[in-house]
């Protein structure tokens, strides 16, 4: 997949089927949209192309979202991409003069004028432009005018939830990680560097690896305990992990993720591993000791680990 960071970086690319949008999550309603642009590349004889944005659009338009977090870091947003086929990713960089740009002239200028696109694939809420004015309609509308077809994707639902980013949020706050590794399709995941802790853990025999989340973006989930797949130097392996504030060692005030690797005796500080959220096991709870804690830990281990025998 060739990536872009401006738009005057493009050469020609052979009848562009297009698609619009922020993407956060790639979940499974975002998935329909690219498989329909796949087949319909296929057809015409064409290829993908996706533009997004960054920053997040809310981030910049309204002050209130200044806490937005995201599902997807954008490395790993853009690898998903190209994992499920897209031939070309745009990052446009997203400003309240790009804001201001009409809809008329976002698809003057980039897809006629600059892609000269063949097809434009929405999602069936999709609006863009400034004050979202254009929709499936509108889009249609400019369509006949300056020679595109426009394909409208119908919504995804699972368990009578009709999927988005902002459902899956949600799901992940409260904590509901199956319903939200439903809607995306795949596993919610963190990714870091292993940092040094205060090596509690390992002295009531639950060492763990704490990560270090570059991206101050990153939505991370709920706190409590997990089970989880992780992913070192390309092996995967079983653990359990921990989001939270440690309330028995200390009420430590910075919120930490961390993960205690079944089976596992490496020196890993400074390594990236990536952790894959299957089920959330219990909440965070204060116990009164080390005893205590230790005792609680068996026992999530317990269920963790006859969580993934059962399949």
């Amino acid at each position: 997949m060739k990536i872009y960071h401006d738009i005057e970086e493009v050469q020609d690319i052979l009848h562009p089927v297009v698609t619009v949008g922020t993407f956060d999550g790639l979940h499974r309603g975002h998935q329909q949209i690219i498989e329909k642009m796949k087949n319909t590349a296929k057809s015409v004889g064409g290829e993908t192309v996706v533009i997004t944005f960054f920053p997040h659009p809310r981030r910049v338009l309204y002050a209130d979202s200044k806490d937005l977090k995201l599902i997807l870091t954008n490395e790993r947003k853009y690898k998903l991409l190209e994992d499920f086929g897209i031939d070309h990713l745009i990052v446009i960089p997203f400003t309240k003069s790009f804001a201001a740009k009409s809809a008329k002239d976002f698809i003057e200028e980039i897809l006629v004028g600059k892609l000269k696109l063949h097809t434009l694939v929405i999602g069936y809420d999709h609006h863009f432009g400034k004050g979202r004015e254009a929709e499936y309609t509108v889009l249609k509308k400019y369509g006949k005018l300056y020679g595109f077809d426009v394909i409208e994707v119908q919504a995804e639902e699972v368990d009578g939830h009709t999927i988005s980013s902002t459902k899956i949020r949600e799901a992940l706050k409260a904590g509901d990680i199956r319903l939200a590794n439903r809607m995306l399709g795949f596993e919610y995941s963190i990714y870091g560097k292993v940092v040094e802790g205060d090596k509690i853990g390992r002295t009531i025999g639950f060492p763990t690896a704490n990560l270090f989340i570059e991206d101050e973006y990153k939505l991370i989930a709920a706190g409590g305990v997990y089970a989880c797949r992780i992913a070192w130097q390309g092996k995967q392996f079983l653990g359990m992990g921990n989001i939270g504030y440690r309330p028995t060692i200390n009420g430590n005030h910075d919120l930490r993720t961390e993960v205690h690797i079944f089976d596992f005796d490496c020196e890993i500080y400074g390594d990236e591993l990536c952790i894959y959220f299957v089920d959330r096991i219990r909440n965070e709870i204060k116990f009164k000791d080390l005893n205590a804690l230790k005792e609680q830990l068996k026992k999530d281990e317990i269920t963790v680990r006859r969580l993934f025998s059962q399949g």
